[in-house]
Parts: structure tokens; C-alpha cells; sequence
């Protein structure tokens, strides 16, 4: 995918969770099943998802290539990107740590949180789109929880499939409520 396929892909994903998540009413919004995250946290851990992102988007080149390091393989593709997140998944792979996101009261406002969640994709799209070349994508690194070390072109990969994910679990929960 291209640079400017990327920048697309990230933001149809952004808008069609969006969409489906505005239509969902209050209760279903925020019940948590048990050992499962409610759909308000399922938005919450896509914007510190996004935002932690970001970050290896915004911090200068000479201080990624420092911190992470070069790649030494080329970019995987799309497909292959997502076949060995979906691996690590099935081998019990999770979010962890600072991932993980508290529970939401319904306090919170569903419309704010959605226009966050929109806010921080946009912001990486903006730091991708600006400061980066499309042949830089394949030139650095930055580490990732469940995959190890990957290309940036891997980590906007990464964001479309993650929240791609994340509303399809959504809209499992909306079809079977306690699930």
C-alpha cells in the first residue's frame, strides 16, 4: 500500500467505526460483560492506541532510527501484517499495560469519546501525511507490544487492521449483548 492508500485506508477505517458506534444506544455503549471490555473501552484502548502511534510519527527521524533502530527485512504486506497479528492473537496474545483501559462510567459522554477517538486518528494521519516520505515508511522501525519490532509502513498496517478489529468485536457485542 502506498503512502497515500495508507492515509486512506485510515481514515475510512476511522469513519466507519465512527458510524456504527454513533448508532449504538447508551446501555449497550457502556454494559462490560464479564471478563470482557465494554464498547466505551473498546474506544478508549483505540485512542491510546492511536496516540501511542502517533508518537513514532512525530518524534524526529534521527530519534526513532536512535531508539529503534533500522529494519533489517523490507515491509511486510498488508495481508502478512495482519496474518501475524492474528497469530499472536490465537497464541494468547492481549493488550497489556498502559493498553488496557479503566472502566468508563456512562458519565462520560459517548459523542466526546468518539470525537477523541476521531481527533487522535487524525492527528495520525496529519504526522504520517506531513512528515513522512513514502519510501521513509520502509526505512524505520518502531516497536510494537504483540509484534516486535516493525517498519512504520507496518504500524499504519497495523492501525487500519486494529480498528477494523476492534469494530468487529463491537458489532458482535451489539448482536449478542452479553457476549
Amino acid at each position: 500500500m502506498s503512502k497515500e492508500e495508507i492515509i486512506k485506508e485510515l481514515d475510512d477505517a476511522c469513519i466507519k467505526f465512527i458510524e456504527f458506534c454513533s448508532e449504538i444506544d447508551t446501555p449497550t455503549f457502556y454494559l462490560q460483560p464479564a471478563e470482557k471490555w465494554s464498547i466505551a473501552q473498546n474506544v478508549e484502548h483505540l485512542v491510546m492506541s492511536a496516540n501511542m502511534t502517533r508518537l513514532a510519527f512525530s518524534l524526529p527521524k534521527f530519534i526513532v532510527k536512535l531508539y529503534a533502530g533500522k529494519p533489517n527485512r523490507a515491509s511486510r504486506t498488508y495481508d502478512e501484517l495482519v496474518n501475524k497479528y492474528k497469530l499472536k492473537l490465537q497464541q494468547g496474545g492481549k493488550a497489556s499495560g498502559r493498553f488496557i483501559p479503566q472502566k468508563i462510567r456512562e458519565s462520560s459522554e459517548k459523542k466526546t469519546m468518539l470525537e477523541t477517538f476521531k481527533r487522535a486518528m487524525n492527528k495520525l494521519r496529519d504526522s504520517i501525511e506531513k512528515k513522512w516520505e513514502d519510501s521513509q515508511l520502509d526505512q524505520y522501525i518502531a516497536p510494537h507490544p504483540l509484534l516486535g519490532k516493525i517498519t512504520l509502513r507496518e504500524l499504519c498496517y497495523f492501525t487500519i487492521h486494529h480498528t477494523y478489529h476492534h469494530l468487529a468485536i463491537i458489532k458482535e457485542r451489539c448482536i449478542q449483548p452479553g457476549v
